[in-house]
Parts: C-alpha cells; sequence; structure tokens
C-alpha cells in the first residue's frame, strides 16, 4: 500500500526564481508538483504552501505555527516533508525536534544548494531523500540532505556553496543513500518516551555571545538591561572564559543570582565541550553556568528558548540541562 506523504512548502533556495535583486523564493508546490511526482515514488503527496520565505527571514514566531501545523495535521499522513532555506534550516529541525517530542511520524526538513529550476541543482535527490526517509515509518524530526539523513537536533550547516551543506555534528547519521539503497541506523534514532503532545511554547529573550580575547564583560549588562533572560555563551576550546580584568566570571555568578540563565558551549563546532577541566572552565561551574556539552549552537539556542517557555524556575531550567530530550545532547 502506497504512503501519504504531506510536502510542506516554506520557501527558500530550492524554491526561488531569479530576479532583479537577486534569487528569492517564488516557486509554489504546485508549480513543482511535475518534479515532485518524479521523485515521490509510488507515495501518494499532498502539498500545503506555509510561505515563501528565504529562511533569513523565518522568525520563532514561523517555529511555532509550523509545529502547530505539522501536529495539526501527523494522523492524516504516514510522514511528512519540510521545504525549508539552508540558511536557517538547522534552527528549525533544532526547534521542532523540541516542540514536536515524541512525534509518532517521520518529519523530515530539506532544501537546496540550487533552485529546482536549475537543470544541476541538488533540489530533486534532496526531496527523493526526504520523501523516501517519510515514508520509513521511524518517527521523529530529520534532515535529508545529499543523500543522507541526519537528526534534527544535530544537523548543522557547515558548508556555504557545496552540495555537502550539512554535517550532522557530534553524532553518527541517521541513514546513509548509496548503491544499495538507503541503510537506516536504527540505534541513533531516539526511542519515545511518552506521548505526543504539541509543546510550542516558546521565550525569545536569548542572547549567543561568542568570546573573543579582550570582550568585556559589560556586554552582559547590556542585553540583560535589554531584558534578556539567558545566553549562550561560545567560550574557548573546552568552555574556557576569563576571570582576571575583564571578569566575565564573576558577573556570571551575580546575574546567575538574579535568575539569568547562562549556557556554556565551545566555538569548536566538532567534539564539545567539558568545563571540568580547566580552572576556566571549573570556575564558570562554580559561578552556576550550565553545560552544553556537544550540542550543536542552533541546537543550544533553540534548546535555551523552547526550555524558557516552559519554565522560569532556574532549578527545572538546570534539570532540563541534565536531559537529553531528543537526541540533542550526550551528557557522561
Amino acid at each position: 500500500m502506497s504512503k501519504r506523504v504531506l510536502i510542506i512548502n516554506t520557501g527558500g533556495t530550492l524554491a526561488s526564481v531569479a530576479r532583479e535583486r537577486g534569487l528569492t523564493p517564488g516557486l509554489t508546490t504546485e508549480s513543482m508538483l511535475q518534479e515532485l511526482h518524479i521523485v515521490a515514488g509510488e507515495a501518494q503527496l499532498t502539498t500545503q504552501e506555509f510561505s515563501s520565505l528565504d529562511s533569513a527571514n523565518i522568525f520563532p514566531e514561523d517555529w511555532a505555527r509550523l509545529a502547530q501545523a505539522i501536529s495539526g495535521q501527523r494522523r492524516l499522513f504516514d510522514g511528512i516533508v519540510v521545504i525549508h532555506g539552508t540558511d536557517t534550516l538547522a534552527y528549525t529541525s533544532s526547534m521542532l525536534s523540541f516542540m514536536l517530542r515524541n512525534i509518532d511520524i517521520p518529519v523530515v526538513i530539506t532544501g537546496s544548494q540550487l533552485s529546482i529550476s536549475n537543470p544541476v541543482a541538488d533540489a530533486m535527490e534532496n526531496l527523493r531523500c526526504a520523501i523516501y526517509m517519510a515514508q520509513s515509518g521511524y518517527p521523529g524530526v530529520f534532515v535529508a540532505f545529499n543523500r543522507k539523513v541526519m537528526l534534527g537536533c544535530r544537523a548543522s550547516k557547515v558548508r556555504s556553496l557545496s552540495f555537502d551543506a550539512f554535517d550532522s555534528i557530534n553524532c553518527e547519521n541517521v541513514a546513509k543513500i548509496s548503491s544499495i539503497g538507503m541503510k537506516i541506523n536504527e540505534r541513533i534514532i531516539p526511542k519515545k518516551n511518552g506521548i505526543f503532545s504539541l509543546q510550542d511554547r516558546y521565550c525569545p529573550d536569548v542572547a549567543v555571545l561568542k568570546l573573543f580575547p579582550g570582550i568585556h564583560r559589560e556586554v552582559l549588562r547590556m542585553y540583560a538591561e535589554a531584558g534578556y533572560r539567558a545566553f549562550y555563551i561560545e567560550a574557548f576550546g573546552l568552555g574556557g572564559m576569563p576571570f582576571l580584568r575583564h571578569d566575565f566570571i564573576s558577573e556570571i555568578r551575580s546575574m546567575t543570582e538574579q535568575g539569568i540563565t547562562f549556557l556554556v558551549g565551545t566555538q569548536c563546532r566538532y567534539e564539545g565541550s567539558s568545563l571540568e577541566i580547566y580552572e576556566t572552565g571549573r570556575r564558570a561551574l562554580e559561578a552556576g553556568a550550565l553545560q552544553a556539552y556537544d550540542m550543536t549552537a542552533e541546537a543550544a539556542v533553540t534548546k535555551l528558548m523552547w526550555v524558557l517557555g516552559q519554565t522560569e524556575d532556574p532549578g527545572e531550567i538546570r534539570e532540563y540541562f541534565r536531559l537529553s530530550l531528543c537526541g540533542e545532547v550526550s551528557i557522561p
């Protein structure tokens, strides 16, 4: 029996056309139907227009609306594919992983580096992979790109021009496509640990700070005075921060006592942070900072937004970051 797959179009390069000011989303799923049916095989396709946006113009409120749309349609389809621009795709896939935790069908986000209207584009292959994964029966939120499938909360855009634009960070791929077909690594797919319920509340008051030698702690105060409730800090190496002269760590201690949350990760894309190893990290832990461990920056930011949408209690926030909710982190 053929599977029912819903294609939700949000725009992005895959659906772009050339205009006076450059490439801009303009194709609808209706105009792409011939190409979609070519790659769909025996799947029964239904299409839905969600938006026509460059992903640079997709915001947290769009994530919530998209999660609501997917939740509302999930009982009608065997799988859902979301067409999305590549620039912020990993933020969307990460947030959907939290908002749609324990969903019982595959939700697969994909895009392309060239428009589907370009004869040498990667769009058709990415759609083929996404639609195939959407029929797999494996529940969860995934990213399909360049003949591989990744957990939505582990994907990150690592190349700006290459067709191999996304990597699965600190986690094996869920699947790869080769001459023998799609081989799925079931061990990587998180097991459901409860019934599905849409959890689309979030708080956008999160600041991201990348440390550099000479950065002043006054920056933290500026953000806090503007109303930000949490920081994701991309620290040096394994998670080191200065505590001499421009003393970031004493500022973190003071602001943590005021109820502001600090999540500390690393500027290094691979292998994650470990604040226990050096004094510069241990002092941060003693000051009340939370560890991002091996999370991607996209997962760290969206998890902060999502957790702050669930609770304002500092103790409960800390408990959320002691857990891997959807495979987003490996906690020692």
